[in-house]
């Protein structure tokens, strides 16, 4: 989060900041993004909140358990999420941020 907040200030670009933890995130907004990226790319599997959960809250995911998950304990959505509007992008990656930005 904080690579990418540095980079937007450092290139001039404007943007609000949501805090999904302390703000949380509706369904609509999570099925949205799966559907753009796969609910695998907006599914943290390698955060802590998601490693610690039981095998069978793992088992079997699909897009419908992988939203409810996230809704229930919005640490495990990727991030950052910037929207653009028109897209999102998922993750920091600064070529992608130099790419959606020119």
């Amino acid at each position: 989060m904080k690579k990418a907040r540095v980079w937007l200030e450092e290139h001039g670009v404007d943007y609000a900041f949501h805090d999904y933890k302390s703000s949380g995130i509706d369904r609509e907004h999570l099925r949205q993004w799966c559907n753009e990226h796969g609910w695998e790319t907006v599914l943290n599997r390698a955060g802590t909140t998601f490693r610690k959960l039981e095998d069978a809250q793992k088992a079997d995911l699909d897009q419908d358990k992988a939203i409810e998950l996230m809704v229930a304990q919005p640490s495990m959505i990727k991030r950052p999420v910037l929207d653009l509007g028109d897209r999102t992008l998922v993750g920091f990656k600064p070529d992608a941020y130099a790419a959606a930005l020119a």
